[in-house]
């Protein structure tokens, strides 16, 4: 029996508790994450099945001091494993769970790290958006069949679906 694997999934910004819960039913299954690679390929060990609770945390400052950061998890019980693409990710095992024990344990937690998120990853895009894309596709418009035509086309689909998505799953958050 092979003792790593890989999958390939893709989360949003917004899907970050979908992730933890991925990774949680891979624990269970007798996976466990060491390791996420761009763009979205997970690798994990085999281990004996269990269930652990995976967060993700998104905290820039945390970040920039980060012995303290990752010291106030463990004191909390977290084990922390590594960053990736700006998340810090954290597991701890469900049976040293007193109750609900998540990184954030209230709403207004919560959409405070979706704001830092919006700040650091959202607000490049949309100047990227405004001051490259857009301006290619106006420059381009009357040449229909060019490839930067085609290519602004595709990017302004792309960034509407990525805006249409952290969108809606703000107001998902916001109405809980």
């Amino acid at each position: 029996m092979k003792q790593t694997s890989w999958a390939f999934k893709v989360f949003t910004i917004m899907e970050f508790e979908e992730e933890g819960e991925y990774l949680r039913e891979q624990q269970k299954k007798g996976w466990k994450l060491t390791a996420i690679r761009f763009p979205g390929i997970y690798y994990f060990v085999r281990c004996d099945a269990m269930d652990v609770v995976y967060q993700l945390d998104y905290n820039q400052e945390g970040r920039a001091h980060k012995d303290t950061y990752v010291q106030m998890f463990k004191d909390c019980g977290w084990e922390y494993l590594f960053d990736y693409v700006g998340y810090s990710y954290f597991r701890k095992n469900a049976t040293e769970m007193k109750h609900d024990e998540s990184i954030y344990c209230d709403n207004t937690s919560r959409l405070d790290m979706i704001r830092r998120i919006f700040k650091t990853r959202m607000i490049p895009l949309l100047f990227f958006f405004f001051l490259v894309i857009l301006p290619n596709l106006f420059l381009h418009f009357d040449e229909k069949f060019s490839f930067m035509f085609i290519a602004s086309l595709v990017l302004l689909v792309v960034y509407g679906l990525v805006f249409t998505n952290f969108t809606l799953g703000y107001i998902q958050f916001k109405r809980r």
